[in-house]
């Protein structure tokens, strides 16, 4: 036996509360974040979580194409990025370990627990994939600035666009913290040692924590080049202001003298 899987991200995050009650069918599981159905009679499963991502197991084309076009409506943003994670899982009878692979997990049995735990693994890593994009965009624009100081000595982008680019960053970094929860480990592992081996293997086959902490390292650079550019700014603004003053007493004493 072999089902396919497939995490979508969608968009940057679903309306859970609104979805939920307008979705008519019974939830196996899940909370205000994320939202698990194993649809049996037909060995379908689905994994919808409020960072944007939903996650098919068994679902045909149509049937994938149908579902999106339904959670569209939920969404705050859509994202148009194409980015899409696949893996499946095989099954032996004679199994008697987990079996991890790049593209595949071999298990003994599958079960609705089972299910959750991989296509979890497999959200986290396609949310990651989009947060990572969007740190490469960021990093990508303030090398261009910092190549400007470094052949022009100054900066040519304007407060208002310095402004836009802050916002940016920080939405970006806010929308990671919030959802830092991605990380964490499912309850249903805690007391069941199988699951929570085949987590761990999952986990590091997809590399989470690593590209997790590769992400915060990178946006922690673009903060300190964000520091950079606002002190940037400072003595430029500073540096007009004093050319202000400057300029106004000049006046003020070629008006003293005319008239005197």
């Amino acid at each position: 036996m072999e089902i396919r899987i497939e995490a979508v991200q969608i968009a940057e995050s679903f309306n859970m509360k609104k979805f939920r009650a307008d979705f008519r069918v019974e939830a196996h599981s899940g909370s205000t974040s994320e939202v698990f159905y194993a649809l049996e009679e037909n060995e379908r499963y689905l994994y919808v979580f409020d960072y944007g991502v939903v996650v098919f197991a068994n679902y045909d084309a149509v049937a994938k194409s149908e579902f999106v076009n339904f959670i569209k409506n939920y969404a705050t943003t859509l994202v148009d990025l194409n980015l899409s994670e696949e893996y499946r899982i095989e099954t032996d009878e004679t199994l008697q370990k987990v079996i991890v692979k790049n593209n595949y997990v071999t298990v003994s049995q599958i079960d609705s627990s089972l299910m959750r735990i991989v296509m979890l693994n497999i959200a986290q890593s396609v949310a990651l994939e989009y947060y990572e994009v969007l740190t490469d965009e960021l990093i990508t624009s303030s090398k261009h600035y910092i190549l400007e100081l470094e052949q022009r000595g100054k900066l040519s982008i304007s407060k208002t666009n310095l402004l836009k680019y802050i916002g940016k960053v920080l939405n970006v970094k806010n929308s990671i913290v919030d959802n830092l929860y991605i990380l964490d480990d499912p309850n249903l592992v805690w007391d069941n040692e199988e699951l929570n081996l085949l987590n761990r293997h999952l986990k590091a086959n997809f590399d989470i924590n690593t590209r997790f902490k590769d992400l915060d390292y990178r946006l922690q650079i673009v903060e300190n080049n964000l520091t950079l550019f606002i002190d940037v700014l400072n003595v430029r603004e500073s540096s007009r202001l004093e050319w202000v003053v400057i300029i106004l007493i000049a006046l003020e004493i070629a008006i003293a003298l005319f008239f005197h």
